[in-house]
């Protein structure tokens, strides 16, 4: 397959896309813009393609399924942590429209490069909408917290107490959390300012590439 319609309705018809504006996003930016060329032809299949440095952009399943969990909304300010490709990103920023924002952190220059020229075929760094970060995400990013929502694109042991400081109360936060070829992604709602004051849905049988903390790029 490499019709981006048909994996749509795939996705569909599966459960993993059910809300329009997620699903309009869907249709409205191209994930063949944000892989490498040599990739085109699988731009559509509903499987995790590699972006260089290690790194990968997820299946299309995957990321329907989190932005589905993370229920992000016209006019909300989001932080992504691992900007990838920046396919996710700018998803989120075509659902926040002109009025949200989306503050992506990613550690490596070379990918935060990549995500920037790929978001900007699309105008929403321009306008504001979307904007990149180099800087380790494992602390999230206190100088424009707190976020409606926050989503974490790379697998962590356990989610940084620092991160869920940064969440609204009455926010969501989404990440893939557990060791290699064994995580959960883990939905968490914040009810109140008390760290332990939160809601927890785990759903099982998830693989993303580990989250990279320090100095080393």
């Amino acid at each position: 397959m490499n019709d981006k319609n048909e994996l749509i309705e795939k996705l569909k018809n599966q459960g993993y896309l059910r809300t329009s504006r997620i699903i309009e996003a869907f249709l409205e930016i191209n994930r063949e813009d944000f892989i490498l060329s040599e990739n085109d032809s699988d731009a559509y299949e509903d499987f995790p393609l590699p972006i260089g440095h290690q790194q990968s952009i997820s299946q299309p399943k995957t990321t329907a399924f989190m932005l589905e969990l993370l229920e992000p909304k016209p006019g909300e300010k989001i932080l992504e942590i691992g900007s990838g490709s920046g396919w996710q990103a700018t998803l989120l920023g075509f659902i926040v429209g002109e009025t949200g924002e989306v503050h992506s952190l990613e550690i490596i220059p070379g990918l935060s490069k990549f995500a920037t020229n790929n978001t900007n075929k699309y105008g929403l760094i321009k306008n504001g909408i979307v904007k990149y970060y180099i800087r380790d995400g494992s602390r999230g990013y206190s100088k424009e917290s707190p976020f409606d929502k926050i989503i974490i694109s790379a697998a962590t042991d356990a989610l940084p107490k620092e991160i869920f400081e940064q969440l609204k109360v009455g926010g969501k936060l989404v990440a893939p959390v557990g060791p290699p070829a064994a995580q959960d992604i883990v939905m968490i709602e914040k009810h109140g300012e008390d760290s332990q004051d939160y809601k927890e849905e785990r759903f099982s049988g998830f693989n993303f590439v580990p989250l990279i903390r320090g100095n080393k790029y």
